[in-house]
């Protein structure tokens, strides 16, 4: 299973939870998830941050592999790579079976208040007849 997730193989690499842990880089992949978009198109999306510091976001994460670009002329265009999601998703999977199975339970619970209630109503009507 995985302990930690680590771009490349060696002991100096880059903790993806901690390049995904800084706002601007999320807001990065947010923007990515809707599809491509050129370099300028990020920039001009975060008024906030100069053209170098989103390019360096972006170099940081085409380097842990969460990001691609291809060239298209003069520009850059950055897409999502699924894969580099495919091991934050497999982390996250051992949470998600835990919610699962607490959801369900609650979702029971509440069923079972519910019809409590409703039976306990419905004779308290009866009574007052």
């Amino acid at each position: 299973m995985l302990d930690l997730i680590y771009a490349g193989g060696d002991a100096g690499a880059v903790d993806v939870f901690e390049v995904v842990a800084e706002p601007s880089r999320r807001a990065l992949l947010d923007l990515l998830a809707g599809g491509e978009r050129s370099a300028g198109e990020l920039v001009a999306t975060l008024p906030h941050l100069t053209q170098p510091a989103v390019s360096r976001h972006l170099r940081v994460l085409r380097e842990v592999g969460l990001v691609e670009v291809r060239p298209d002329a003069q520009r850059r265009i950055y897409a999502l790579r699924p894969d580099g999601l495919a091991e934050i998703d497999e982390w996250l999977g051992r949470y998600r079976r835990y919610w699962a199975a607490h959801l369900d339970a609650l979702e029971r619970h509440l069923a079972q208040t519910h019809s409590d209630t409703t039976n306990s109503s419905g004779s308290e009507k009866d009574s007052h007849e």
